[in-house]
């Protein structure tokens, strides 16, 4: 079955310039070059989409010529042309009558066909194949323009919806970072409501007046590079210190009195020699055998020593950021204040997330779990889910670490930051949980755990390589709430 004529044809015109056309007039639109030039990241993801939707409707208008109704008629056409000059005289009119209702040649080919005499010129066939093979063309080429231009305003709404949603987005993130925003662009094909924009404003609110909150996001954001390589071996090495050694020379005390001749810290009593002129020569012979009597000083001065000490060669080590899988106790005792800060903090990670490239994933907990990738194609979505949940039910955390655990030891997820907001009110872990936590911990892999409540079970804090309270007053509460 001969399709590769029609494969060849279709690609000759997706790459005769009329998708290159296309996507200059898309980046004409005012709207779009005064989003581009707001911020580099935003422009640059803008710049990646087209891209990516250029090569996908390449790919789109080249399949135009094997749909059936043009499949048909380039598999005549190839026919057509392959015939010995006797068999075309032979088949054609059949060829005409089958080419009618479906082919913008078939009047052409109709007027050619009633000039009998013609049939017989030895040019005919090449004539009549050439005629034909022009009208495919504009046929193919206006299909693939239809086609092209279905797909170019499916992305001018898309482009123009994700203008909107960052337009909404400014009033909630903090802006001038160019990844956060980059990776906001390509979450941002959501359309946000009014009570969206409202839920997410609230949040960011809620975050900025508990500043505790985002420090502990921040803290968390850098620990990656905030850990010991037990690779490295220590080694002796030296390194100054200021330390504090006594002097006389320093006037911080009086501590007594001694013979010098140090005309600064006389004693008023020597003086008295030089009142008479018969004693002023004592005075100049106790100056000079040092016997003058002078306040005696003393006070500690600080210099600086080369102190040797063993140290590992490089304490801390720059590795690659992962993951935050994030855990959330949604269980009923959560409700409340300790619900909005475990909401906002895990709002707070999802922008570091966005800022540095890194994934965010939360899995909600009581009875059951419930995920969400906050950081994904499409996000916001699953952001505003994640924040319009209700807590209720029980705390059970051993399904949700045995969860975790499964993700760190995926590649996706390893060297992941697993942070754990509770209040902890549960039963210790078993020494099983605690063995395969320690494994991972060998491997890098950061267990953190965010204290909701005075009355976390302490034992069950131990499993976490740190571990943060937050439970302001109820007095402060109010104040935050506002």
């Amino acid at each position: 079955m001969p399709v590769s004529e029609g494969l060849n044809l279709a690609m000759m015109l997706s790459e005769s310039g009329i998708i290159d056309n296309a996507v200059q007039e898309l980046m004409l639109h005012k709207q779009l070059i005064i989003a581009a030039e707001s911020n580099p990241g935003i422009k640059s993801a803008m710049k990646k989409q087209i891209m990516k939707w250029r090569g996908q409707v390449q790919k789109r208008i080249t399949n135009v010529s094997v749909e059936e109704r043009f499949h048909q008629e380039i598999e005549l056409y190839q026919q057509a042309c392959n015939w010995q000059a006797d068999q075309f005289i032979e088949n054609v009119d059949d060829v005409v009558k089958q080419l009618e209702g479906h082919s913008a040649f078939y009047f052409k080919a109709k007027t050619l066909l009633e000039r009998d005499h013609q049939k017989h010129n030895p040019m005919f066939q090449s004539y009549f194949c050439s005629q034909w093979h022009k009208y495919l063309t504009l046929a193919l080429t206006e299909a693939q323009q239809i086609e092209l231009e279905q797909h170019k305003e499916k992305l001018l709404a898309d482009l123009y919806q994700r203008i909107e949603t960052m337009q909404h987005m400014e009033a909630v993130t903090e802006a001038g970072d160019e990844k956060k925003a980059g990776r906001l662009w390509d979450m941002a094909k959501a359309k946000l409501t009014k009570t969206d924009v409202s839920t997410l404003k609230n949040m960011a609110q809620f975050l900025k007046k508990n500043s505790g909150l985002k420090d502990i996001a921040e803290k968390l954001g850098r620990m990656a590079n905030e850990v010991d390589d037990p690779n490295k071996e220590r080694v002796r090495a030296e390194d100054l210190k200021m330390v504090e050694e006594q002097s006389d020379n320093v006037t911080d005390d009086i501590v007594g009195i001694h013979e010098s001749d140090d005309l600064s810290k006389l004693l008023p009593n020597e003086a008295m020699f030089l009142a008479y002129p018969e004693l002023e020569v004592v005075f100049y012979k106790h100056l000079v055998d040092k016997r003058l009597l002078n306040y005696k000083m003393q006070g500690a001065q600080r210099k600086l020593r080369r102190v040797k000490a063993y140290k590992r060669q490089t304490k801390q080590v720059e590795q690659e950021k992962g993951p935050f899988i994030v855990c959330i106790d949604a269980s009923g005792s959560m409700n409340g204040f300790p619900e909005q800060c475990a909401k906002a903090l895990a709002y707070g990670l999802m922008q570091i997330a966005l800022a540095e490239d890194r994934e965010c994933y939360v899995i909600m907990f009581s009875t059951q779990q419930i995920t969400y990738e906050l950081t994904k194609q499409d996000g916001l979505s699953e952001v505003l889910n994640f924040l319009s949940y209700s807590f209720h039910g029980g705390t059970d955390l051993g399904p949700v670490l045995d969860q975790s655990i499964a993700l760190m030891l995926s590649e996706k997820y390893k060297n992941a930051d697993l942070i754990v907001l509770s209040d902890f009110i549960a039963p210790s872990q078993p020494d099983e949980m605690m063995k395969r936590i320690a494994k991972l911990k060998e491997n890098r892999n950061r267990f953190h755990a965010v204290n909701l409540s005075k009355y976390g079970n302490p034992e069950l804090m131990t499993v976490f390589d740190h571990c943060w309270s937050y439970h302001p007053s109820k007095l402060g509460r109010l104040f935050k709430w506002k």
